[in-house]
């Protein structure tokens, strides 16, 4: 039996779980209107590849392929109506472009390419497809698992980690997919295995308050090496640094990834994902969705098109608006909250929380912090939110990084035992996105600045290259007219006078040992711009960039690290005397 392991910190809320669990996965008729947000919660907007006016078959690529970015498709047949910014959902309730699709309820798929034996592809022809597929983290992440898989294979991780603890409240999308899918949950697993380069160990890792979805896990990794463990339900255990805790004892070194110490986390409906993609040739164009809460009358999970508005799905809830304390996307811990119903379901939409006054009464005033502590032992990440909460206010950034802000995993466990009522989350969300912020800012003035001054050792240059052959045509014309002086004279006289004048002219055109110094000052301080620069750029990608994006950043640090070395040394010969 697996040796378990703690985590720091937690919290145990009401967990409200059952109730969407009385009825199967429903299924939804076809919206009239789709919208498909076009962003990248990791990469910025996604360009469309349609236009306004074109008619589109289900599982038609709407976005160019990429590993990188999470590849859109058309969650069934019609007609592109509109390509405008909307309402998405995010914590600042910022409006982005999206495709809007009027559906013409044939619900006409594409061609679809069905594998049965995943083993004769390769595992870049799966990485590929995987892509292709538009799957990312569906836990929450976001994050697409091409790049994760590829990540994982080049860093020859040992261990697979199937993520399914859901252990946020009232959401059981999840434990509602493994009791009907855990077949295809397990097969995708084990093609993701495969993919990632076969790891030596395969773990699939559940709260042990899903009897039910063990239950069925059990009987379906019966005869593979998978193993299935179930460990003591915690908030937030789910967290993927925290699960990786709970099954290996290791913990992921702050500012690093699971890959770096050898392992890979899935979510099950990531895993599920992966089987449909590679099996049944389907892209990711819909998921299963939790709609909860006293506000509806129905509690259930659905398979819902992405794209699907908020509105509709609430309404085949009996949705009573005046009974609700407000939506959410997600749990009550981690969702965010909706400023509209008009918000479309996207691949991460687990839940739609709508709670009634008395599940989710108005937040109460904040009020000053009695340093209590309370935060600091709940925090799973060994956190110091009360420090953080200071610096934050302050805007001290230095500070805040210093204290590991980037670690923080936006639980809510710090908010939720806070007796001052404080919304330490959205201070430290707000503080992140100001370094971000500042981050960008910072490289953006290193480029202007270096911009500068390569200007500025360009004029300088051209201007000494002008000097120089003003001085070349000044003694040509001197040279030119000492020979007419001197017309007459033997041939031997004429020849000596041109040696001296192309002589003169090389002279002018070597620069003085104090020009020379000059110049490479100058390009000194440009190698160590563009040094800075690399550097400030791989600092950042390591924090929210992919391996590969790292990995080409260091090639550009070590290549800009070279040549100032290189401009130091060549200073160094000419000062030494």
């Amino acid at each position: 039996m697996r040796q378990l392991w703690d985590i720091p910190g937690g919290v145990h809320p009401p967990e409200n779980k059952i109730q969407s669990l009385s009825q199967n996965i429903g299924s939804l008729p076809i919206p009239e209107k789709l919208v498909v947000p076009l962003l990248d919660y990791h990469s910025g907007e996604l360009k469309p590849t349609v236009r306004v006016g074109d008619e589109v078959k289900k599982g038609q690529r709407l976005t160019p392929p990429s590993s990188t970015q999470a590849t859109l498709h058309a969650p069934t047949s019609g007609w592109v109506s509109a390509i405008e910014p909307r309402p998405v959902a995010h914590p600042s309730g910022m409006v982005s472009s999206c495709i809007e699709i009027t559906a013409d309820q044939k619900d006409q798929w594409i061609e679809r390419r069905c594998i049965t034996h995943y083993q004769q592809l390769s595992p870049q022809q799966l990485k590929d497809i995987i892509a292709d597929a538009g799957i990312i983290g569906m836990g929450g992440s976001g994050y697409p698992t091409a790049a994760k898989l590829d990540t994982a294979a080049s860093a020859s991780v040992d261990t697979l980690i199937i993520n399914a603890t859901e252990c946020e409240p009232y959401i059981t999308a999840d434990d509602a997919l493994i009791r009907e899918h855990a077949a295809d949950i397990v097969l995708g697993a084990q093609i993701a295995g495969y993919t990632a380069g076969r790891p030596k160990k395969v773990i699939i890792g559940i709260e042990d308050n899903k009897p039910e979805a063990i239950k069925v896990l059990q009987q379906c990794i019966a005869g593979t090496a998978i193993e299935l463990v179930s460990f003591a339900t915690k908030y937030p255990s789910g967290g993927e640094k925290q699960l990786i805790q709970i099954l290996t004892g290791k913990e992921v070194p702050s500012g690093k990834f699971p890959s770096d110490i050898g392992i890979l986390c899935l979510n099950s409906a990531t895993a599920f994902a992966i089987k449909r993609a590679v099996v049944n040739g389907e892209p990711l164009i819909s998921r299963v969705t939790t709609v909860t809460g006293g506000a509806c009358t129905t509690k259930r999970n659905y398979h819902t098109l992405i794209g699907t508005p908020v509105e509709f799905l609430l309404r085949h809830n009996g949705f009573d608006k005046s009974q609700c304390s407000g939506l959410i996307m997600g749990g009550p811990m981690m969702g965010i909250n909706l400023s509209s119903d008009s918000v479309p379901i996207n691949k991460t939409s687990a839940c739609i929380l709508a709670p009634d006054h008395i599940e989710m009464p108005e937040r109460k005033t904040e009020q000053a912090c009695i340093r209590c502590s309370h935060c600091e032992d709940v925090c799973p990440a060994s956190l110091l939110p009360q420090q953080l909460l200071w610096y934050a206010k302050a805007q001290n950034h230095e500070r805040l990084e210093a204290h590991n802000l980037f670690d923080c995993i936006e639980c809510g466990a710090c908010a939720y035992v806070c007796p001052s009522n404080i919304p330490l989350v959205q201070y430290y969300l707000n503080s992140k996105g100001s370094i971000r912020q500042s981050r960008r800012e910072k490289i953006a003035s290193d480029q202007a600045k270096e911009r500068f001054e390569f200007r500025k050792a360009r004029l300088v240059k051209a201007e000494q290259t002008r000097e120089e052959k003003r001085q070349s045509r000044q003694l040509m014309l001197e040279a030119t007219s000492t020979d007419k002086t001197n017309h007459g004279q033997n041939a031997g006289s004429d020849a000596a006078a041109i040696i001296r004048a192309a002589q003169l002219r090389a002279l002018t055109k070597q620069s003085s040992p104090e020009k020379k110094i000059a110049q490479l000052e100058r390009t000194l301080v440009s190698a160590q711009n563009r040094f800075e620069e690399a550097q400030q750029r791989l600092n950042n990608a390591i924090v929210s960039g992919t391996e590969e994006q790292q990995a080409q950043l260091r090639a550009t640090l070590e290549s800009a690290r070279q040549k100032l070395v290189k401009t130091q040394q060549r200073l160094a010969e000419i000062k030494t005397p």
